[in-house]
């Protein structure tokens, strides 16, 4: 039997004989990449193949049957997804055709999954190998205990595990009375018990079971645990859950989980967040159909597993027109969450290893959406938070450009770095970029604090190191009053632990300054306390330092701190910057080592001040392969 070449999307790609099998043979192949999606590649490769083959009338094709086909389907879709979604790998997809071997009558479907990772390790190895003993791959670890009946080959860097299927639908005797007794069990069980030969389950099965179960829900855990989207964990759910323990499943998501458990698909606020099913064409008929009839759970109805109607109107054709579906209520902390819905064809019954697995399963993912919602709002109030500690916009000054960047470390909540440029009284402007010693709450007290009693001060009228000298005291008072507070918190507690909130969360770095317009300049005032020291740029490039460094704020009582003025002339810039640009670091340099932000800044000659901020930004992040680990806010004001 020659080969026959196929083209097609998928790239398929004509080999010749297999090196490790005598005879003819027709191969075909594809390489899958490690994504979600990689398991409906190799399904769609398998079928197209089939088709193909059928097409081209190669000679074995004609005993190709419905049942070798989901057969093959069936197991490419258990190994591809288990070594590509679950373990991470990209395999290699072989399907090919043997001439019949010795003592057999009939050809056979040959399916090869191969994992070229010789560097991972199989995690779920009762015993550790030698040192010296290579490990060629993990990914198809899951299967690995199928040797007896199916086969392993080791190459150089790779790792084969190989099925062979007869071809004219004529299996062995043992393979007909294990299927003839447990058809309709085997439907809803593993795609490894759906194909085991054996005619019974043998403790070395039940062992395989009972340890692929817990290295799934392990594996399934960990994938959860990453997620802080509800969504995209109810989007897992379902890729984990299909095919390898049911045809389809649908999550319904609750809108109101503050209220006690309910878990009703059909209850007010619940939505089908999604739906997934081993036949992408039945996805949006089978989602018509839930989100029209939903299920209905008794109230009496707990945890565990409720029988439901199968959803016959979007399953009506092919073998899908009958079978058994579940419902699991989803609640985490007392709280109702939704419901997770599968269905497998062919079943009067789920079997019970996988209804106790399902259970489990269903709890992983109602923990990792508790989690997510509460990620959720947290996020959203730490938003809402840095919204209000942060101006609305900032003050335009007349005959001044203003560049702007602030990106705090934590996307999602307040950093510790803060900004403002106001307008404080006719003819006067002012400025201030702070650093808070902490992040989060902490340090949104202290920004919460000092932001709106600079705007105070300074529309009362007081000058550049009279606002400096107030902050400072409001500060140690403030932080008094804390450390009083704390003090009678152990006091009451009889002295168990101490809280961590004191004086020293009160710290800040502080650069402030006023700006006075005039013709042809702008009279700048400045005072810095604890601060990087502010830039000074000239139009011909010559940077020099624009204030002499002063005692952090909330550190000394009765400090004094003085202010420094200077006229910012037409085309010279002023660079103000916190510690998250010249602290920022690549293995044990710093970004302001040698004056690396003088000499950055010198490089800004003629730039106006937007596209400085954003050529320092740049540099900044540049400076290192690894994404910044503090806080970044830079202020740019360029005299026109």
């Amino acid at each position: 039997m020659g080969s026959f070449p196929l083209q097609r999307e998928t790239d398929f790609r004509s080999f010749a004989p297999a090196p490790d099998r005598p005879g003819p043979s027709v191969v075909v192949g594809t390489s899958l990449p490690g994504n979600p999606l990689a398991p409906a590649a190799a399904r769609n490769f398998v079928r197209a193949a089939l088709a193909e083959w059928t097409e081209l009338g190669v000679p074995a094709a004609t005993g190709f049957t419905d049942r070798l086909a989901d057969d093959s389907v069936l197991l490419v879709s258990e190994l591809v997804t288990n070594a590509v979604v679950h373990a991470g790998t990209a395999v290699e997809l072989l399907c090919r055709l043997d001439d019949a071997e010795p003592g057999e009558s009939t050809g056979a479907l040959v399916i090869e999954v191969s994992d070229h990772h010789p560097s991972r390790a199989v995690r779920s190895e009762q015993t550790r190998p030698a040192s010296d003993t290579p490990e060629y791959g993990r990914g198809l670890y899951l299967v690995a205990t199928l040797s007896e009946s199916w086969g392993i080959t080791y190459r150089p860097g790779t790792k084969t595990v190989w099925a062979r299927l007869p071809v004219e639908g004529v299996q062995a005797v043992h393979e007909i009375e294990s299927y003839a007794s447990e058809q309709a069990l085997q439907r809803g069980l593993r795609a490894a018990e759906i194909l085991a030969p054996l005619p019974t389950r043998t403790p070395h099965d039940m062992e395989w079971v009972n340890r692929g179960a817990l290295t799934f829900l392990a594996e399934a855990s960990e994938m959860l645990a990453g997620q802080f989207d509800e969504d995209m964990v109810a989007a897992l759910a379902g890729q984990l859950l299909v095919p390898r323990l049911a045809d389809w499943c649908a999550v319904w998501l609750e809108d109101g989980s503050e209220g006690p458990v309910r878990g009703d698909p059909g209850a007010p606020g619940a939505r089908l967040a999604r739906v997934w099913h081993s036949s992408e064409h039945r996805m949006e008929e089978l989602r018509r159909v839930l989100e029209k009839e939903p299920p209905r759970l008794p109230e009496a109805a707990d945890s565990g597993a409720f029988p439901i109607p199968w959803p016959g109107e979007a399953l009506a054709a092919g073998a899908g027109s009958s079978g058994a579906a579940l419902a699991y209520r989803m609640a985490a902390g007392g709280r109702s969450l939704g419901t997770l819905v599968i269905g497998r064809a062919g079943l009067v019954r789920f079997a019970d290893e996988v209804t106790g697995l399902v259970e489990d399963f269903t709890r992983r993912v109602a923990l990792a959406i508790s989690t997510a919602r509460r990620y959720q709002r947290q996020a959203n109030i730490s938003q809402v938070l840095q919204r209000g500690l942060l101006p609305s916009k900032v003050a335009e000054i007349p005959g001044v450009e203003s560049g702007l960047v602030y990106e705090p470390r934590d996307k999602g909540g307040p950093g510790g770095d803060f900004y403002d440029v106001f307008h404080a009284s006719e003819g006067r402007w002012c400025f201030a970029l702070g650093d808070v010693q902490g992040k989060g709450p902490e340090a949104a007290v202290v920004i919460g604090l000092a932001r709106p009693w600079l705007r105070l001060l300074a529309r009362e009228g007081y000058a550049v190191a009279e606002v400096m000298d107030r902050l400072n005291q409001l500060l140690l008072d403030d932080a008094t009053e804390a450390a009083d507070a704390a003090a009678a918190v152990v006091a009451v507690a009889g002295g168990q632990g101490v809280p961590p909130d004191g004086p020293t969360s009160r710290f800040l770095s502080l650069l402030y300054g006023e700006l006075v317009p005039y013709e042809g300049g702008v009279r700048c005032t400045i005072a810095c306390a604890g601060h990087p020291l502010p830039l000074l740029l000239s139009p011909d490039g010559e940077v020099r330092e624009a204030a002499t460094p002063q005692m952090l704020l909330g550190v000394v009582d009765d400090e004094t701190y003085t202010s420094e003025s200077f006229d910012l002339r037409a085309g010279e810039t002023l660079l103000c910057v916190t510690d998250g640009v010249t602290e920022r670091r690549s293995g044990r340099s710093q970004f302001d080592d040698g004056d690396g932000l003088a000499e950055a800044l010198a490089g800004c000659a003629g730039l106006d001040a937007g596209l400085v901020a954003e050529r320092i930004r740049r540099l900044v992040h540049e400076f290192s392969d690894r994404p910044p680990d503090d806080d970044l806010a830079l202020l740019v004001l360029r005299a026109r």
